[in-house]
């Protein structure tokens, strides 16, 4: 004979209250301890700030890191002309017309800030040191680590820093990804137009912080707020 099968014991009303008043307390202390690890995560991720406005430009402390000389600014080259359908410079291996005039609204923007006591360097690519020439309206210095986009980019760039003055660097969205990388930038959130300007201030401990992006488009936006 197969044994009986064992029933289930009956509750009484007053232990089903009490198993489901546990339950209840268990799903509230794991939606607890999720939400306490999603924020401490969130916490360690570094969002970057749209600078362009007057408003965020202040709020982000750009002008008070860049009045300190704290700052340091990786800007990528133009639009590329062997990526474009756009009319090219001149070298093939250049930027386009029309990233020449985005370089050049970069520079005004730059201007605007104050360049006095600013170190520029540039990647010695073409296309990175057209940009500069635009930005800047010279010829720019260059040095081969500018375009080594590895994972030593961002301990180089802060240790060619100098103290109480701004840097501003002229590369390529590969040596900008590695410095947002380090700088714990998600990944859905790491990326550089073409001409765009990323903020970073550094402290006199030498902690690097992003305080902000600028698309080459937001500078004349930012120029016009900033006369009004």
């Amino acid at each position: 004979m197969l044994p009986s099968a064992t029933k289930n014991p009956v509750l009484s009303p007053a232990k089903r209250r009490r198993l489901l008043s546990f339950k209840t307390m268990l799903l509230g202390l794991c939606v607890v301890f999720a939400l306490a690890i999603l924020t401490t995560w969130a916490s360690t991720r570094t969002q970057i700030v749209d600078l362009g406005s007057d408003n965020q430009m202040h709020n982000s402390g750009v002008y008070r890191e860049w009045s300190k000389g704290a700052v340091i600014v990786l800007i990528r080259h133009a639009e590329r002309c062997d990526r474009s359908n756009d009319a090219c410079l001149n070298d093939p291996s250049g930027i386009t017309v029309a990233g020449s005039e985005a370089a050049k609204g970069v520079g005004n923007g730059l201007q605007q800030l104050g360049m006095q006591g600013t170190e520029v360097l540039s990647s010695p690519e073409v296309r990175t040191r057209q940009t500069a020439h635009f930005i800047f309206g010279k010829a720019i210095s260059s040095e081969d680590w500018v375009k080594a986009c590895d994972k030593d980019f961002a301990d180089t760039a802060l240790a060619h820093k100098s103290p109480q003055h701004n840097l501003v660097l002229v590369t390529h969205s590969g040596c900008i990804d590695h410095m947002e990388r380090q700088l714990k930038v998600p990944g859905g959130l790491r990326s550089s137009d073409y001409a765009s300007a990323l903020f970073i201030s550094v402290a006199a401990n030498g902690k690097p912080r992003i305080l902000g992006q600028m698309n080459a488009n937001e500078w004349q936006k930012l120029l016009v707020s900033t006369r009004t």
